[in-house]
């Protein structure tokens, strides 16, 4: 079943959603384990695979009805590969001279879900020779890409030198990421196509609030308030955490979200492909990456303040309090950037609240983690503030144009629908 222009995201598809969760789950558990740079950097470059798959699984679902037909069993297939390869996923990185067969699933996985993705869409222009040509275009990325993941799972495990065997994989990973994201951009905006600009910003919209939910399980999993008696300074945290995290959420989903939205709908034909993919595929990555590095941080910092054992005074350790602000700013800065392409616009609040949050790292690590996250919470609702009354008419006028399309949209709904009841007797006479 084809893709309506009026779709709405489906079932199915935020079913299939729940492996994500899993995955970005993995993701941040893995890196938590031992927070190093060299662990941050493959932590990244997983998320960057696993984001593409998922952007190749969007892109499929803007043609194709994923819960209808046949397809919802070609997708659990896909779920399944999804599943392997995010339980592989912490030993993609592990010594290659111990075990290699966790890298491997993780390729023949990869291969499953971009292979499924292909069936799908080779047999949504199976009537179309020019655009079938077309898709055999993007062949290559998935064979060299698998290949590479491949090569990063057998090849270090022949090599003597550990340290040379860890380039040599993360090389091989670098260059998957490279291929993956460069092939989008050269590839133009062919094989892009928005069907339903509603569908496309509700896909990107929930997939963002998962990966803040998985903010909300690592500052859960950091207070552990499950395995002692809660104490005061553990609830602050806990609740600290929410609330910066809702500031966060705050800020796309209250004006920029809604008016990237409405400015997709308002552009059309290559225009429009160009900003879905730029705006959404591209930018919302920092921001998922900022969401998981800010994650890190506070699950660490969140963990020290709950345990009674380390003095309420002490300062963070290590890289939680980078990690806390730098991923912060690395969601803003990718907010600014989906801000800047879809609206060009910039808001020069949150420049400075970025310029704000990067003079606040030094001060962060000598401050108590208490008072660490509170410095962080007071930067980010003072943002949230501050935009509100000073965007206070634009905020007016969006939500009344918002108001104004879904009434008109209900009004032709009601409309359309009223033919059923003035069918229904003629109906029951023939």
């Amino acid at each position: 079943m084809a893709v309506a222009p009026g779709a709405r995201v489906d079932r199915f598809e935020i079913f299939f959603d729940l492996v994500f969760v899993f995955s970005f789950f993995i993701i941040t558990r893995a890196t938590a384990m031992e927070v190093t740079g060299q662990a941050l950097l493959h932590g990244v470059l997983v998320l960057a695979v696993l984001w593409w798959t998922w952007v190749v699984h969007s892109v499929v679902a803007t043609r194709i009805r994923l819960g209808e037909g046949f397809v919802p069993v070609l997708m659990v297939v896909g779920m399944a590969a999804l599943f392997c390869f995010a339980l592989a996923l912490p030993q993609a990185f592990g010594d290659p001279r111990r075990n290699s067969a966790g890298p491997v699933v993780v390729a023949v996985s990869y291969l499953v879900i971009r292979a499924v993705h292909m069936i799908l869409y080779i047999h949504v222009v199976r009537d179309t020779p020019h655009q079938r040509r077309q898709v055999f275009r993007f062949l290559p990325e998935i064979v060299f890409s698998t290949l590479l993941l491949l090569g990063a799972a057998l090849i270090p495990a022949q090599i003597d030198d550990l340290g040379r065997a860890g380039l040599v994989r993360d090389g091989l990973w670098i260059t998957v990421v490279v291929l993956q994201y460069g092939t989008g951009i050269i590839g133009g905006t062919w094989g892009w196509g928005v069907a339903s600009a509603e569908h496309w910003t509700e896909r990107y919209d929930l997939i963002l609030i998962i990966a803040l939910g998985e903010s909300v399980i690592s500052v859960g999993v950091g207070s552990n308030l499950l395995g002692q008696p809660p104490s005061w300074p553990a609830v602050v945290a806990a609740v600290l955490g929410i609330f910066f995290t809702a500031a966060l959420w705050w800020a796309h989903y209250d004006v920029i979200g809604p008016a990237a939205r409405i400015a997709l709908h308002a552009t059309l034909g290559r225009a429009r492909v160009a900003m879905a993919r730029d705006a959404y595929a591209y930018c919302y990555l920092p921001m998922i990456a900022g969401i998981i590095l800010f994650a890190l941080g506070a699950e660490g910092i969140v963990h020290a303040v709950a345990d009674p054992s380390v003095p309420i005074t002490e300062p963070a350790h290590g890289l939680q309090v980078p990690l806390l602000f730098i991923g912060t700013i690395c969601y803003l800065v990718g907010n600014m950037l989906f801000q800047l392409r879809t609206l060009h616009t910039v808001s020069w609040s949150r420049v400075g609240a970025v310029l704000l949050l990067a003079a606040a790292i030094p001060v962060g690590e000598n401050l108590p983690g208490l008072a660490t996250l509170s410095l962080l919470t007071a930067i980010c609702v003072g943002l949230v503030a501050v935009e509100v009354i000073t965007m206070g008419d634009a905020r007016q006028a969006l939500r009344d144009a918002v108001f104004q399309e879904r009434a008109t949209h209900e009004a032709h709904e009601a409309e359309f629908r009223a033919r059923w009841h003035e069918d229904g007797p003629e109906e029951q006479r023939g």
